[in-house]
């Protein structure tokens, strides 16, 4: 692989993986509200259930997110090191910009390793943690906007596709988390439910 396509591919992969992550988000947040697709829209059963098809998600969007920096030890140019994929604090180039990204790959993989051992956790517990997906999917749209996507350390351009992608991804989670947020907790949803079939 020459030097520019093993950039390029990264960039790909990296953005795959930013997609992948975004609709795991947005699987979670239906998951909270206990969606039911059968009864509500598209009104049909889902092959697996959704919870499943969230976790299964997640695994996959991890592998890519792990193939988004590695791909760059292949590059000559890059000059990235194993150390610098790890911990990119003294990477070659954006050194902020791509430890965000090292951060947002240790935020989502936290939530799946404790998401894996929600059973011995605890519901509560486990839910608590989970919230750190909120900080990684912070860090992870920061890092894709602002990054420059050739590693030549060149300002951003917000109208970029490739930019585009992220805002666009970055305004669907803001809105679905806005969504989420004004539907309540479960309890409240229960003591409005019963409040309103009170008054019926």
């Amino acid at each position: 692989m020459d030097d520019i396509s093993a950039v390029d591919v990264s960039a790909v992969v990296g953005l795959t993986a930013m997609v992948l992550l975004t609709l795991n988000i947005l699987m979670g947040l239906l998951v909270s509200t206990n969606y039911n697709p059968a009864r509500q829209w598209p009104h049909r059963k889902l092959p697996w259930p959704l919870f499943r098809i969230h976790n299964w998600n997640g695994y996959l969007a991890m592998a890519v997110a792990v193939l988004h920096p590695a791909i760059l030890l292949l590059s000559r140019t890059a000059k990235f090191r194993i150390f610098d994929v790890l911990c990119p604090v003294s990477s070659p180039g954006q050194t902020l910009y791509n430890s965000l990204g090292a951060l947002t790959f240790y935020g989502f993989a936290f939530v799946v390793c404790t998401s894996y051992f929600r059973p011995k956790l605890g519901y509560r517990p486990w839910k608590k943690l989970h919230y750190t997906a909120y900080f990684a999917a912070a860090t992870m749209f920061v890092h894709g906007t602002l990054i420059d996507q050739n590693l030549k350390g060149q300002a951003p351009d917000f109208l970029d596709g490739e930019k585009v992608l992220v805002e666009g991804c970055f305004v669907v989670v803001v809105a679905a988390s806005i969504w989420r947020w004004r539907r309540g907790t479960e309890k409240q949803r229960f003591g409005a439910a019963k409040a309103a079939g009170k008054a019926a």
